[in-house]
């Protein structure tokens, strides 16, 4: 409402003086203000804040009247009564300036726009020029207590009991009358005056006085503390004519204020809380309506420390109330009892070091004009004296700035729903301070794209979260331009207008938020953000001709003012366009009968409240007809309210709203539900609804024309609530979102908020009889509203934060560096929360269930439920009663109808105490079933928030038995931040020390350190051969005893746990070695920092042999993206005998290889044949792979004879096709440079052969996979070097197609540590995979070509090892008959195994260049089972960093 901004301004007196100011009262308009000291009254101007005059007394005159006290000012500024101490009244005439002379004139440069134009424009903007002249003194000869100042009289209060009612024109002559306090009957309330019981009123006097206008009657304090009300019965005020009511049981009071606007009565006491008393309008006693006092919760050092309440100040629209106490300080309530501002607390209150600042003690203050500044007096400060004593010591001559008469002008930013509470106002937050505007839009070109560039914050993290703009509707802003940031966007007011007509009156934003409108003393003034710039009258004279009276408010682009004309002298309703100039020829005039209090818009309607208490309907439509676009203004209907309002005033909103207490329900056409269906009207904070009349015979609206059409007459008011400062309500309309659109909204002061909610049956059921249509519910949030936005669920406000300054420490440190710097901070607040609690305790959980679901989208919609659960759980766990009837299980099963359920409950519990827990889940179930269903809901990271819980409610064991099962859950997906924790939790569980687990891992040894921390220090150069890994002779033993010596010292040392958790990790590395995830497994070691070399090691004769290389080799192609080979097709294309057949095959190879669909090549698509034999061998392997899936999937006997004829007939026919040539011949020249390879043809010219270069090139490039797994590739092939796996060192040589890793690799063969089974598993793999490759992936024929000799240098080596006796003698067409490896032992598969020897006798020739190793059935099947495997496993997408 109102926010204070800025550090408060001084104002030095310019005439040095002893004395200090300790009074002031402004004038009516609060342009002036009379200040007075013991001997001056001075008169301050207010813009700019200068002094005008100030009159000394004579010594004489002090001495015969005594010191001044009190001033009052008369109604029309011509006159000033000042009160002295020895009972006289001072009467002063203010006399204007002769000759037309001002004392402060503005000087404009030249060619300024702005000069004179008319008589008396000049003159607003300066600084009168007044004089005062003494009149005849009144000697009243007693003390004077009070002085109120009425149309022509004066009232004045003394110290004998007596209240004196003198004339302003002829004080002391005529007119004077003197009441004695006893004649006049006070009773409790005006019923029982008559004979009732009745105030002994002897020796008891008025000592605070103040009359209010729209009670008309005078608000008492007496002095004896009593509280009083006092009425004149008829228009005069004389003895027999007056009533007055008091208050019951209170005998404390010191002071009063009394608000017209809202017809209270705020009464300060010694207790220092302020008592505020309405009157009631039947019985005519004094009720308390509320109090206004600090909170032990918010000022616990203070609250009741602060002594007496010294003041109390109404602010000018009425809607704050400032109060000081005799202890100092100053605070501020909204007009029913909402706290904005404490000075005795927080930054106000302590130094930045902690030591407590003494509270600025006043002596009196006021509000300026329309409550932009309050003007402070402070007391004569104790160290005032000292500094005159330091003076006279050191006689320093310039004059020290503090013993200048100081006034302290604290500044204010107020909302603009205080006086133009129209309805555009309700969805922005627009304030507005002396001279600039505070918005709360964003940039104007973010509104009307839908595109969502800001980031979303997490929905737990409390704060409401940003949204893109909604396309549907326009009317509606983007979360992310109200909510993205704290800071305001602030728009300077025009200067020119503004030294014209201050101070601003009135201010206006459009539905967008896009252009504001302001009107100050006349005239107006629009600005657009879009364009950032003002639009003023062009023409001076029509700007001060008019004076806007009932404020404006945006309709679609047009600006409607309710003004008054000067020329004609008359109430006038005028539009203007936005884009045209400012100027009355573009604007639409209504002339009206009455003058305007207050206007709105609703729709395509204008309302306007008027000063005969009269409600008048118009409708506005947009014509086009001429050259600009003008607005016809027609009057719809015009209701009488004289009955229901007593006095015009009173009327704070009006407000036109689609409302009703039937929901639409039994509305049949829908569009009405949009009509203007009831007038809202606040009535001095009683909210007062009159609905249209539908008792009568309906008329359907097809039947009548439009022009005929007449609109229903308004029932009888009926009250929907009391003590309302803001009532918001949206004319848009939303089918999903119908309870928070068509709902009320009231601002009710310290009683919070409450919301007016439709209730709707569900489905389109019919209503419940029972059931009412709507229902009030109250809720309270913490800040002060300013906004609503329906749809998204928020509550926009505004909150002051202070800034420290420490300034000149000491005696000479200013006074107002006492204060912060005061910021406004936009502040938002979810309230669905508290409407769903609301409905569930009245058992309305279906219409709370329809709420929810209805903003289930918004983002921060997870924290509305968990505020929920959270509110309730701490009221009801920590209640000293019990409750009867509790929530808490109603809204966990509320809760469990969302998908958020599990997160919430866990989320709550975490952010509640411990203590509390075993209430929350005796309520919402046991933490294990809920642990349970996260995992099978795979929502790992919810479950181990409920680890936590589980691990502080269960024993140990049952935590270790959960976090193990989360632990695997995670190991298997990857989830390597949530592993890492759960290492530490499990290590924190076995030792104990479960309230502060370690926060990293304990460090290992160096020398047992593996994984990925044992590269971590080496630079891995890619090109680099494998020689340079190691030097000299290859050391085994070397290598085995690594990982071994000081690991096992650390084993045995550390604990059982640790064991625990490396079985778990283990298990995990096996696993994913079994299934050939090598890049999974590289993640694994380095995300975990998993010794995978020392592992690999202990497992080297174990898991880490390779079965299959064939299938090994497809699933690392898959895995790291790699491509396979390929050779460019005109190589193949050389001239051979049946070229054109080979080409044709070849192509078609080639393309099946490079849409990775290796194995289905063959059966996908058959080339065109050219013998019949083709067809019948394609046809066999399309038969042949299907059944070699369903044999190698029931894992059958490979040896069955389906098995046999195909495999006959592919050898046969693949034998014919490729002995012929192959592409080996290509590469007897090649060029070997590292696994490089050059296609040379002897017959080719020049040109070919810079196309060969060329397309050897483009062949490398296509041939090589990402960098990324190039690298992590290199990575591994160390690890295994390190570890001493040769089989796998051979696969990943053959994909980085690295010669000199399997040269080396052959060479160790030679070791005689190396087990006879490695070397024979090598030899049978690379058999396997010569074979294959000569079938299905000729790209690496090169490649296998360049590693000719050591493939036979192994091959004659194994030969000369193998016992002959284990296998039959070898031919072409031999099968393999043993199923026994090498040296007897049993291998795992039989599959392959057959691949060992099958081609032994195949293999010598097949090194030349007319043969290749023919394809095996049974090395087809297990890789396509593999890789079937690994599609389903490689969903889960690892970074190795």
């Amino acid at each position: 409402m109102y926010f204070l901004t800025g550090w408060p301004r001084r104002l030095l007196c310019p005439l040095r003086s002893a004395e200090e100011p300790f009074y002031i009262q402004p004038s009516s308009q609060r342009f002036y203000f009379a200040l007075l000291s013991e001997t001056q009254l001075s008169i301050w101007f207010s813009r700019p804040s200068v002094l005008i005059v100030s009159y000394i007394a004579s010594v004489k005159a002090a001495a015969q009247f005594g010191f001044y006290q009190k001033a009052e000012w008369k109604p029309d500024d011509s006159m000033i009564a000042v009160v002295t101490a020895k009972g006289y009244i001072l009467l002063f005439d203010v006399l204007g300036g002769r000759d037309e002379k001002s004392l402060y004139e503005p000087v404009y440069p030249k060619g300024s726009p702005r000069v004179k134009v008319t008589t008396g424009y000049k003159e607003e903007q300066c600084a009168p020029a007044l004089s005062l002249e003494m009149k005849k003194p009144v000697d009243l000869e007693v003390p004077i207590t009070s002085l109120q100042s009425l149309q022509e009289d004066l009232l004045v209060c003394t110290a004998d009991g007596y209240l004196h009612v003198l004339h302003w024109d002829g004080l002391g002559s005529n007119g004077h009358k003197a009441i004695c306090l006893t004649t006049i009957p006070f009773s409790l309330d005006l019923q029982s005056a008559r004979g009732g019981p009745s105030l002994d009123l002897e020796g008891v006097y008025i000592r605070c006085m103040e009359y209010c206008v729209t009670l008309d009657g005078f608000a008492v304090v007496l002095s004896d503390g009593r509280l009083g009300f006092i009425t004149p019965l008829s228009s005069s005020i004389t003895a027999d004519q007056l009533q007055g009511v008091w208050a019951a049981d209170v005998f404390d009071g010191t002071c009063v204020a009394v608000n017209n606007k809202y017809r209270l009565m705020a009464f300060g006491c010694s207790s220092g809380s302020v008592l505020v008393y309405m009157i009631d309008t039947t019985t005519g006693s004094m009720q308390l309506s509320h109090k206004l006092e600090l909170t032990p919760k918010h000022y616990p050092d203070i609250y009741n420390k602060t002594g007496s309440v010294k003041l109390i100040c109404w602010s000018p629209d009425y809607s704050v109330v400032m109060v000081t106490w005799e202890c100092g300080g100053l605070s501020l309530w909204s007009v029913f009892g909402a706290h904005l501002i404490c000075t005795l607390g927080e930054d106000f209150a302590y130094h930045s070091d902690g030591t407590k600042k003494d509270p600025l003690k006043i002596s009196s203050m006021s509000w300026g004009a329309e409550g932009y500044h309050l003007w402070v007096l402070p007391y004569k400060q104790e160290r005032r004296k000292q500094e005159e004593e330091q003076q006279d010591v050191e006689m320093i001559s310039p004059p020290h700035p503090s013993l200048q008469a100081g006034i302290l002008q604290f500044h204010f930013i107020k909302s603009a729903l205080t006086v133009n509470p129209c309805t555009t106002n309700q969805e922005q937050v627009l304030l507005h301070g002396e001279d600039r505007l505070y918005l709360t839009c964003g940039d104007p070109t973010q509104i009307h794209s839908t595109s969502d560039t800001h980031s979303h914050l997490h929905p737990r993290d409390g704060s409401p979260l940003h949204r893109p703009p909604n396309p549907d509707s326009s009317l509606s802003q983007g979360l992310s331009t109200l909510l993205g940031h704290k800071h305001w966007q602030v728009v300077q007011i025009h200067s020119t207008y503004l030294e014209s007509n201050w101070p601003i009156r009135f201010a206006a934003i459009d539905s967008v938020g896009q252009c504001i409108a302001v009107a100050g003393r006349r005239g107006f003034a629009h600005y657009s953000l879009f364009t950032r710039k003002w639009k003023l009258f062009g023409n001076v004279t029509q700007e001060q001709n008019m004076t806007v009276t009932g404020g404006l408010a945006w309709w679609n682009n047009f600006v409607v003012v309710a003004c008054y004309n000067f020329t004609d002298q008359q109430e006038q309703l005028r539009i203007y366009q936005r884009s045209s100039n400012l100027d009355n020829a573009f604007a639409s005039v209504t002339k009206l009968h009455s003058d305007t209090l207050l206007l709105n818009v609703f729709r395509d309607m204008v309302i306007l409240f008027r000063s005969d208490c009269s409600i008048c309907l118009y409708s506005l439509e947009k014509r086009n007809d001429g050259p600009n676009p003008s607005v016809s203004v027609e009057l719809l209907q015009e209701v009488s309210m004289s009955r229901y309002i007593p006095h015009p005033a009173l009327v704070v909103s009006v407000t036109l709203t689609s409302v009703r207490t039937e929901t639409g329900i039994t509305l049949k056409a829908p569009q009405q539900a949009c009509t203007a269906e009831s007038i809202m009207l606040n009535l001095a904070g009683q909210l007062i609804m009159l609905q249209r009349d539908r008792s009568g015979p309906q008329v359907r609206e097809k039947e009548t024309p439009v022009v005929n059409k007449k609109l229903l007459p308004f029932c009888p008011p009926v009250v929907l609530a009391q003590c309302v400062e803001n009532v918001w309500t949206t004319c848009r309309s939303n089918k999903k979102k119908r309870h928070l659109l068509e709902a009320l909204w009231l601002s009710c002061g310290e009683a919070g908020m409450k919301v007016w909610l439709p209730l709707f049956p569900r489905d389109h059921r019919k209503p419940h009889s029972f059931l009412s249509r709507r229902i009030m519910l109250p809720f309270h949030i913490n800040i002060y509203p300013l906004a609503v936005l329906f749809e998204d669920a928020l509550v926009l406000g505004a909150t002051n934060e202070t800034v420290l300054y420490d300034g000149l420490q000491g005696s000479t440190e200013p006074l107002e560096a006492l204060f912060p710097y005061c910021t406004v901070e936009r502040t938002s607040q979810i309230y669905l929360h508290h409407i769903l609690r609301q409905l569930l305790v009245r058992n309305l959980g279906e219409q709370a269930l329809m709420l929810a679901q209805s903003c289930a989208s918004l983002p921060y919609f997870p924290h509305v439920l968990e505020l929920m659960v959270h509110v309730v759980l701490e009221e009801e766990a920590t209640s000293r009663e019990p409750i009867p009837d509790p929530l808490l299980p109603t809204v966990a099963k509320f809760i469990t109808e969302f998908p958020l359920f599990l997160q919430t409950i866990v989320h709550c519990a975490r952010k509640t105490e411990y203590a509390l827990w075993n209430y929350l889940f005796a309520a919402v179930g046991n933490p294990k079933d809920l642990f349970e269903e996260c995992l099978m809901a795979q929502d790992l990271d919810t479950a181990a928030s409920y680890l936590i819980i589980l691990q502080n409610m269960e024993v140990p064991a049952v935590s270790r038995q959960h976090a193990t099962l989360l632990f695997n859950t995670a190991l298997e997906q990857g989830k390597w931040d949530l592993c890492r924790h759960m290492i530490r939790f499990l290590k924190a569980i076995g030792s104990g020390e479960m309230e502060s687990p370690p926060s990293t891992p304990s460090t290992q040894e160096p020398s047992s350190t593996g994984g990925f921390e044992f590269f971590r220090n080496r630079s891995i150069s890619l090109s680099q051969s494998a020689d340079a890994i190691t030097t000299g002779k290859f050391n085994l033993q070397k290598t085995f005893s690594m990982p071994t010596g000081a690991s096992a010292k650390g084993r045995d040392a550390e604990c059982a746990e640790n064991m625990y958790i490396d079985m778990m990790l283990w298990r995990h590395a096996r696993h994913l070695l079994e299934q050939v995830r090598l890049r999974d497994l590289g993640c694994f070691s380095a995300q975990l920092g998993f010794e995978l070399i020392g592992w690999l090691c202990r497992e080297r004769n174990r898991v880490a042999r390779v079965d299959d290389f064939v299938s090994a080799l497809k699933k690392l192609h898959k895995d790291f993206l790699w491509p396979f080979p390929v050779i460019p097709v005109g190589s193949l294309n050389s001239p051979l005998k049946n070229g054109r057949c080979r080409t044709v095959l070849s192509a078609q190879l080639l393309k099946s290889q490079s849409a990775d669909s290796l194995l289905n090549s063959d059966m996908d698509s058959a080339p065109p044949s050219t013998t019949p034999t083709n067809h019948t061998w394609m046809d066999g392997i399309g038969q042949r792979d299907k059944d070699m899936d369903t044999a190698s999937s029931a894992h059958s006997d490979p040896h069955s004879p389906q098995t046999r004829d195909a495999f006959l007939s592919l050898l046969t026919n693949k034998v014919e096709e490729y002995s012929i040539g192959s592409a080996t011949d290509l590469t007897e020249t090649s060029s070997v440079v590292d696994g490089d390879w050059t296609m040379v043809e002897e017959n080719s010219s020049a040109l070919c052969l810079s196309q060969a270069e060329l397309e050897h090139i483009s062949m490398e490039l296509a041939n090589k996979g990402p960098h990324k797994s190039q690298v992590q590739l290199r990575y591994l092939l160390h690890v295994f070097m390190e570890a001493g796996c040769l089989e796998w060192c051979v696969v990943i040589g053959l994909i980085l197609r690295d010669s000199n890793v399997i040269k080396q690799v052959i060479s160790f063969l030679d070791n005689p540590e190396v087990p006879p089974e490695t070397v024979q598993s090598v030899r049978n793999g690379l058999l396997a995979v010569d074979s294959w490759v000569s079938t299905d992936c000729l790209g690496y024929k090169p490649f296998l070509s360049l590693i000719q000799p050591q493939l036979q240098q192994l091959i004659e080596v194994t030969s000369e090892q193998v016992q002959p006796e284990a296998f039959q003698p070898a031919s072409q067409t031999s099968k393999l008959s043993a199923a026994e490896g090498p040296g007897g032992a049993p291998t795992p598969r039989a599959e392959d195994n057959r691949g060992v020897v099958a081609p032994l006798g195949l293999a010598l020739p097949s090194l030349e260049p007319t043969g290749g190793f023919p394809r095996l059935p049974s090395e087809d099947s297990p890789p396509e089972q593999t890789e079937e495997q690994g599609e389903e496993e490689g969903t889960y997408d690892c970074t190795l960093s």
